[in-house]
């Protein structure tokens, strides 16, 4: 059975995930770019555990076996690294870009596989094309598990009265109406399922202002405010909202941009994929409405 590749009319004018376009000043990049390359996390443990012994149930929950889970974003590193952990922990993905050519080629070794749907092709500022998105799914799979929002980008460095308006633009275009449309895309379903899981991708920044970052850092001040308003208004439903917040994501990207930095204390893509498959796993199901911090030793 062939993967699908959808291909709707409208395609993000300025790319996707980690992929965005960066202009970074004054200070290390805290995103990560797009790579084709197999990531460490493909290579590690499925996540499972098994039934523990002697009376109860045991702990079987921290399993991601067949959750049908969307993944934006996953051509750039952390969605990458999300992905093939997802996978190989037995998870179906979906796995959005705006290009079909770069997500078929960055997941080749899957493009034939029942167990996946390459969606190439999306606008996340657009509710018709994340419409097509979630039509797709449901008829390949019949549900949504779980929504994982990896895509972000990140601008900074001047301060508000000489920064540019359309950076302010471009930030909460693409960290925060993203992030707004596609989980309002998914609620529906999981609403009638009557259980889902879904994570979002803040920053440490979103937690206070800094000079020179204003716009970034209140981008992904309202990805967590909305993600904790999204928490308290479907916890009755039985969906779960959380949201990460990383510190510098150590890529080859953002080594060539900050060729000084302290690369030890930077966090790897895979370690960041750790923490997201844990809250998609029933293992998370006490947790609702939190910001993990994933700084790392930074």
């Amino acid at each position: 059975m062939t993967t699908e590749t959808l291909t709707p009319a409208l395609s993000h004018p300025m790319g996707e995930g980690e992929s965005f376009p960066v202009l970074l000043k004054r200070r290390e990049p805290e995103i990560a770019g797009r790579t084709s390359a197999k990531p460490e996390s493909a290579d590690r443990c499925s996540l499972s555990r098994p039934t523990g012994e002697g009376k109860g149930e045991g702990i079987p929950q921290f399993t991601l076996k067949d959750k049908v889970t969307i993944i934006t974003g996953a051509v750039g590193n952390l969605g990458m690294a999300t992905a093939r952990l997802f996978q190989q922990a037995g998870a179906k993905t979906v796995l959005v870009d705006r290009s079909p050519d770069r997500v078929r080629e960055a997941f080749n070794d899957i493009a034939d596989s029942p167990d996946h749907l390459l969606a190439g092709g999306i606008d996340l500022t657009d509710a018709a094309s994340l419409g097509k998105l979630i039509e797709h799914t449901l008829a390949k799979f019949g549900r949504v598990d779980a929504l994982v929002n990896t895509v972000g980008g990140y601008r900074g460095g001047e301060p508000v009265h000489e920064a540019e308006l359309a950076d302010w633009d471009f930030l909460f275009n693409v960290n925060v109406r993203t992030t707004l449309l596609c989980c309002r895309a998914v609620i529906p379903q999981m609403l009638r399922q009557g259980r889902g899981t879904i994570i979002n991708v803040a920053s440490r920044d979103g937690l206070s202002g800094s000079a020179g970052y204003a716009a970034y850092s209140a981008s992904k001040s309202a990805v967590l405010r909305l993600s904790e308003s999204l928490a308290a208004e479907l916890k009755a439903s039985n969906i779960n909202v959380n949201c990460i917040m990383p510190g510098t994501i150590d890529t080859p990207q953002n080594r060539a941009a900050v060729p000084n930095g302290d690369f030890s204390k930077w966090v790897k893509p895979s370690a960041i994929a750790d923490v997201i498959a844990f809250l998609a796993s029933d293992a998370s199901r006490a947790i609702n409405g939190a910001a993990l911090p994933v700084f790392g030793k930074g």
